[in-house]
C-alpha cells in the first residue's frame, strides 16, 4: 500500500469484530499506527449478540480433540491455533479483568457469563494504545494502492503500509457480515469458495398437522446417524428442536455440515434418529411386544418406553402405517428413524458460514499471495467449526497470527 505522511508506520484494520480487534491489538503493540474501519455504528455487535445466552469463550478439550473440531481446515489452521490457544485466550480475557470458568460441557466462559464487559475492557485497552475507530464506514473496493469506503459524508480513499481484512462471513448480515466484499476481492484474481451456512437448521416437509401440533417442540435426548460425502459414519447424541419450517438447535448444529454437504451432493439427505440412545434395540423390541390391551399404540409407547407425544408424533410422520402394527419393524425404526432432509435455512439465519478466501490465496501468516502487505482473518476465511467456543477461538487465533504476520512483514520490507 501507498507509504502514509506520518514517519510512524500505519496499519489499517478493515472490520471491528473479535478478529478484527485482535488484529488491532496485535498491531498496536507493535508501535503501529492502528485504525479500524466497521461498517456499522459501533463494534463487536454480532459478539455482543452471540454472547446474549451466555459468552462462550473458547473450549477445554484436550488440544488434539479441540483441533479436531476444525474439520478438513485443521491442518490449515494448525499454526494459528498453536499460537492462540485456548489457554492463551483465557490468559488474555484475565489480563483485561475478566476471570473464566470451565462449564460442565467444557465450555469456557467469563464467569459474570457476560460479553459486554469484555468488550468494553477491550475497546478501552485499544483506544488506550492509540487505535482509532472510523464507524459507519463501509469498505468498497481495492482503489490502485488504496482502500475506498462509504462514510457518512461520502466516499474517502484511505492508505496505509499493512492492511488486515477482517470483515467475517456471509450470516447474521444486519450485523455487519454480508459478504459483499467478494466481488473486489474476485476482481484481485483471490480465490473463493462460495458461502455456505453452517451451524444451520434445515427445512423438511412436514405435513401440516405435525407442523401445527409440534412446532417448538424439543427432543431432549437423541442420537442423530448419517453417512457423510466420504462414506463415513457419523454419529452424535444431544438435543434439537422441531421448527415450523424443519429442525434446528445444538445437535442439528454440530452435524450440520455433514447434512449440508450430503444435501449438495444429493440434492437431499436422510439422516437416522435414535430416539432412545440409551435403550438397545433388544430392550425396546421386549417392551414394545407386552400386550398392550385396550391402550392405544402412543400410550404404549410412552408407559413401556418413555416416548412423548413428539417423539410419537415423529414416528407416525416418518413411517408408513403398515410398520406401526409390526412389533420387530417399529423396534428397529424407534432405534433407527430416518429422516429425510430437503434444504438448509437461509444462510442469513445461520450462526456461521463456511466459504471465503481460499488458504492457497493465503501464506502461512495469512497474508494474501498476490496482495503482498494485505492479510485476512476470521470468518473471511474459508474454515468453519461447530459452537462451543470454537469460531470465537479460530477468529482470535488468525487474527492474532496474521497481526504477528503483519509486522514481520514490516521487519522484513525494512532492513
Amino acid at each position: 500500500m501507498d507509504k502514509p505522511r506520518s514517519s510512524q508506520l500505519r496499519a489499517i484494520v478493515v472490520g471491528a469484530g473479535p478478529a478484527g480487534l485482535m488484529a488491532a491489538e496485535r498491531l498496536a503493540l507493535a508501535d503501529l499506527e492502528v485504525d479500524v474501519y466497521d461498517a456499522m455504528p459501533s463494534a463487536g455487535r454480532k459478539f455482543l449478540l452471540a454472547g446474549k445466552g451466555g459468552m462462550n469463550l473458547t473450549h477445554a478439550e484436550e488440544f488434539p480433540l479441540f483441533q479436531q473440531r476444525y474439520f478438513d481446515r485443521q491442518q490449515d489452521l494448525a499454526r494459528a491455533l498453536n499460537a492462540f490457544t485456548p489457554q492463551h485466550i483465557r490468559e488474555w480475557a484475565s489480563s483485561l479483568g475478566i476471570e473464566t470458568f470451565v462449564g460442565s460441557s467444557g465450555r469456557v466462559f467469563p464467569v459474570d457469563m457476560k460479553a459486554a464487559p469484555l468488550l468494553r475492557a477491550w475497546l478501552h485497552r485499544l483506544r488506550e494504545a492509540g487505535v482509532r475507530f472510523h464507524m459507519r464506514h463501509k469498505w468498497l473496493s481495492f482503489k490502485d494502492k488504496r482502500l475506498l469506503f462509504q462514510a457518512p459524508n461520502g466516499e474517502v480513499e484511505v492508505s496505509a503500509d499493512i492492511v488486515i481484512f477482517a470483515m467475517g462471513g456471509a450470516s447474521w448480515a444486519r450485523l455487519g457480515s454480508d459478504g459483499k466484499w467478494c466481488a473486489p476481492f474476485q476482481e484481485q484474481g483471490i480465490h473463493l469458495h462460495n458461502f455456505v451456512p453452517s451451524n444451520c437448521g434445515f427445512n423438511l416437509d412436514w405435513t401440516t398437522h405435525f407442523r401445527q401440533k409440534f412446532a417448538g417442540s424439543p427432543l431432549m435426548k437423541v442420537g442423530i446417524d448419517l453417512t457423510d460425502t466420504k462414506g463415513e459414519k457419523r454419529s452424535r447424541t444431544g438435543q434439537f428442536v422441531i421448527s415450523e419450517t424443519g429442525i434446528e438447535g445444538s445437535l442439528v448444529y454440530a452435524m450440520s455440515s455433514y447434512i449440508r454437504d450430503l444435501i449438495q451432493q444429493d440434492g437431499s439427505a436422510t439422516v437416522y434418529l435414535d430416539l432412545l440412545p440409551d435403550k438397545d434395540e433388544e430392550r425396546v423390541l421386549r417392551e414394545l411386544a407386552i400386550p398392550r390391551g385396550a391402550r392405544s399404540l402412543s400410550s404404549h409407547l410412552r408407559s413401556k418406553l418413555g416416548l412423548h407425544p413428539v417423539h410419537n408424533g415423529l414416528i407416525q410422520e416418518c413411517l408408513p402405517k403398515e410398520i406401526m402394527h409390526d412389533t420387530a419393524r417399529l423396534a428397529a425404526a424407534i432405534k433407527r428413524l430416518p429422516l429425510k432432509i430437503v434444504s438448509t435455512r437461509p444462510i442469513d439465519e445461520a450462526i456461521s458460514s463456511a466459504g471465503g478466501v481460499s488458504f492457497e490465496s493465503l501464506n502461512e501468516d495469512f497474508m494474501l499471495k498476490n496482495l503482498p502487505g494485505v492479510f485476512c482473518a476470521g470468518e473471511m476465511v474459508d474454515w468453519e467449526a461447530p459452537t462451543g467456543g470454537y469460531l470465537l477461538s479460530a477468529c482470535l487465533a488468525t487474527a492474532y497470527l496474521a497481526g504477528e504476520g503483519a509486522v514481520k512483514f514490516l521487519s522484513q520490507i525494512r532492513k
